[in-house]
């Protein structure tokens, strides 16, 4: 699929298997998706742009890269989103945030906002929206779409899993946005789940039902 990327190193799928197990506890499943989370960042930045600047080692100068200009916004959609947005800030804790709140209809599966804040320099930025689950997209474009009205043009879409259904649906709608995920799943079921997929990510999360 065109501006699908799927993460396959080993450590990832290592500890995404131990994510899906049902019997995995919340605590060992939070922590887990804060690991995944540090492995899955430094694909989506592997291409980032740096320029070079004169420092002073403990023995000497020389000439070492660092980040070229603005740096990141990490654009998490609540509430999920946030255990991808922990780790991430692990290893970019400079980056801007914003939030997107939004909850899935269980009877229509529209995507319906309940908060937006995002900071107001995003068109200068990358923006790297996290979100474990790309499904049915729903969440998704709508999330994109409000960080495209605040007039953000450099978006990356950070996932655990996707479903076919879903990377079709969102390629359809933002097809100028990649997406970064660590499996593309067999399918969606009849209630909007991914199949086989690792249950409701906030859930799992938070320990709720």
């Amino acid at each position: 699929m065109q501006n699908l990327i799927i993460v396959d190193h080993p450590l990832v799928q290592h500890k995404l298997t131990i994510m899906r197990c049902k019997d995995t506890s919340t605590a060992s499943f939070r922590r887990l998706l804060r690991e995944i989370a540090h492995l899955l960042c430094y694909e989506v930045t592997r291409d980032l742009e740096v320029e070079y600047i004169d420092i002073e080692t403990p023995v000497g100068p020389t000439r070492a890269p660092t980040l070229k200009g603005k740096k990141l916004v990490f654009a998490s959609i609540l509430r999920a989103g946030e255990g991808l947005l922990t780790g991430m800030l692990d290893l970019v804790p400079s980056a801007r945030v914003a939030h997107i709140g939004l909850y899935r209809d269980p009877e229509t599966l529209e995507a319906v906002e309940y908060y937006f804040k995002a900071p107001s320099d995003a068109a200068d930025r990358l923006v790297i929206v996290v979100d474990p689950m790309l499904a049915t997209a729903n969440s998704a474009i709508a999330a994109v779409q409000k960080l495209k009205d605040r007039g953000a043009n450099n978006i990356r879409f950070l996932c655990l899993l996707a479903a076919p259904e879903g990377v079709e649906r969102f390629a359809a709608a933002h097809p100028d946005v990649p997406i970064f995920t660590a499996s593309l799943d067999e399918k969606l079921n009849e209630h909007g789940y991914i199949v086989p997929g690792l249950g409701d990510a906030g859930d799992r999360m938070y320990g709720t039902r």
